[in-house]
């Protein structure tokens, strides 16, 4: 990798962005809240990382140093917008997210497996985006990222301990979500009502000869 500004190709900087942009759009999404903003804090971080990449000592991984950065950034915005937030407490729920996404089946999916998968993920997000912003960019980073403790710990000055509590509430907290949202579903669970049950009738009319 170049070291300084100057020495930077633009096929250095698409290398760069298509391996590191995923992870950057990910935790800066668990900060913000909001899809629009956390792809301005990824952008303003490449900008600011690339202008003094002469600063990079290799004291730290290039992806650490780079994802400080985009941390320092999207805190500095929720603070500007929330002067008085608290990042060890409670944060408000944020908007739906668009955080995972499920690896694509070696086939094509019929339409009713892929509104299945999409009820799916969409269902994990918003319990992800509605976790405490302590917990969610902790299970952000370790789970959908899967950064090691030890690598969460140093992006956000915390003990490995704590990285490990905050992951632990995260998943109880998260499972309690989704153990509520599927409850809630039973009663429209193995539904067989409209188009289903029209072509299904219209089979057993044609078998009896009953079909108009």
């Amino acid at each position: 990798m170049a070291a300084t500004r100057a020495d930077l190709t633009e096929q250095d900087v698409r290398d760069l962005t298509t391996r590191y942009n995923q992870r950057l759009f990910r935790i800066a999404r668990a900060i913000v809240g909001q899809d629009a903003e956390a792809e301005d804090v990824v952008q303003e971080a490449w900008v600011r990382a690339l202008e003094r990449l002469d600063q990079f000592r290799g004291e730290a991984s290039f992806a650490t140093w780079l994802t400080r950065i985009l941390i320092n950034e999207a805190y500095g915005r929720v603070r500007s917008r929330k002067p008085n937030v608290d990042f060890t407490a409670d944060a408000e729920p944020a908007l739906r997210a668009h955080i995972l996404k499920f690896p694509a089946a070696s086939s094509r999916p019929d339409p009713e497996t892929t509104v299945a998968n999409d009820e799916m993920r969409l269902m994990l997000e918003r319990s992800i985006d509605a976790l405490p912003e302590p917990f969610r960019v902790i299970f952000v980073a370790r789970v959908v990222e899967e950064l090691s403790v030890e690598e969460t710990a140093a992006l956000f000055d915390l003990k490995p301990e704590t990285v490990k509590t905050r992951l632990h509430r995260a998943r109880a907290k998260l499972r309690a979500s989704l153990e509520a949202q599927v409850t809630s579903a039973h009663a429209t669970a193995f539904q067989f009502d409209g188009a289903r049950c029209e072509r299904l009738t219209i089979a057993v009319l044609s078998r009896l000869g009953l079909s108009a």
